[in-house]
């Protein structure tokens, strides 16, 4: 009898080899698929106008960063309107990252909505219609895809009905990318706020995943043509006990030992509103830990590989290769981080700079 599979014969040595190269040594993910009204938050602290063309040009400042960016990047995510935007000559920005090796992805989810008779937990929505979408954003070039869902840790959350529904939003959310060529990535996010230790963080980051493993086994999904984007296990951000580096580091990949299958290729991180040098600090002593690491631990980092790089452009010409500099060096810190090399190059007063945000929605 055949093996139940999401993933299609003819797509899943695709999917494999596209999880694979995303995390290929030394490489991550930049997150560049804010919504519009997420990009404008960040260009009004620049006084700069949110128009399509300037989010057309600060999307070219990125990719066209120098041809050290390929060393550092696997992947980019991309918002639906900037998979369509071409550079100033006319050249698809989805083309501009192929040739440099760097794969294309594309955010599908349509953002978060209250699940009604709870604390406000949420659960994500876009599925309807969304093996077309992901159809038509394979022709385009695409070919890996991000979902985000949201939980939050409170005394009475995350509830077993927001991990349930979330995991099984995720899991179908997986199905129909593999269906259509995507690489899903399977992003369960539990926010950073509140007060909560580092103990209680592994408990629940643990609960939460293999809710949502148990959920990927049971719609099918080919776990090696996926990838994970969890939040690293954290205590919340008015915690009064402060930790080092290397106990972040060693929660989570002992919630990760727990929960996630070997045969996932990748773990890329997100920053969850840590400032860019405690992203990168904590990346770096996950892969320091000790003992079997089966998948790759990298980035998928938006905020913390793009706060420095906004403020030093300001939304002016002459910033630009000054921006995309500051871009190089933070891809360049989190690249060793991904290895466990690095040293500090990247330390700065502005890559030390918070950049949480309560509630975080983009």
């Amino acid at each position: 009898m055949a093996t139940l599979s999401a993933a299609p014969a003819h797509f899943r040595k695709e999917l494999e080899e596209t999880a694979r190269a995303i995390v290929a040594p030394g490489k991550g993910i930049l997150a560049a698929d804010e919504s519009t009204g997420t990009i404008g938050k960040r260009f009004s602290a620049i006084s700069l106008e949110n128009v399509e063309e300037n989010r057309r040009a600060y999307r070219e400042l990125l990719f066209t960063a120098g041809p050290e960016l390929k060393n550092y990047l696997g992947g980019v995510i991309l918002y639906e309107e900037t998979l369509f935007q071409k550079d100033v000559n006319g050249k698809a920005f989805a083309d501009i990252l192929r040739e440099q090796g760097i794969l294309v992805g594309i955010k599908v989810d349509l953002g978060t909505v209250v699940l009604p008779g709870t604390d406000d937990e949420t659960t994500t929505q876009g599925l309807d219609n969304m093996a077309a979408r992901c159809a038509k954003y394979y022709q385009a070039g695409a070919r890996f895809a991000k979902w985000r869902s949201v939980l939050k840790i409170t005394e009475s959350c995350p509830t077993p009905l927001a991990i349930e529904e979330n995991a099984t939003v995720l899991a179908r959310y997986a199905a129909i990318c593999q269906s259509q060529g995507l690489c899903p990535i399977v992003e369960p996010e539990i926010l950073m706020d509140g007060s909560h230790d580092l103990e209680k963080a592994v408990k629940v980051t643990e609960k939460v995943l293999a809710a949502v493993y148990k959920k990927l086994s049971d719609h099918h999904i080919y776990l090696e043509g996926t990838l994970l984007k969890p939040n690293m296990v954290c205590p919340g951000q008015d915690c009064p006990k402060k930790y080092t580096p290397a106990d972040i580091g060693l929660a989570t990949v002992t919630v990760l030992r727990r929960t996630v299958p070997a045969a996932v290729p990748g773990i890329t991180f997100l920053s969850g509103g840590q400032s860019e040098e405690e992203a990168t600090l904590h990346l770096d002593a996950m892969n320091r830990v000790p003992g079997n690491k089966p998948w790759a631990l990298t980035f998928s980092y938006g905020r913390a590989l793009q706060a420095t790089v906004i403020k030093t452009w300001g939304g002016k010409k002459e910033n630009v290769a000054a921006a995309q500099r500051a871009l190089l060096v933070r891809a360049k810190a989190n690249s060793e981080a991904s290895q466990g090399k690095y040293t500090g190059s990247g330390a700065n007063a502005s890559a030390s700079e918070s950049l949480y945000v309560k509630d975080y929605k983009y």
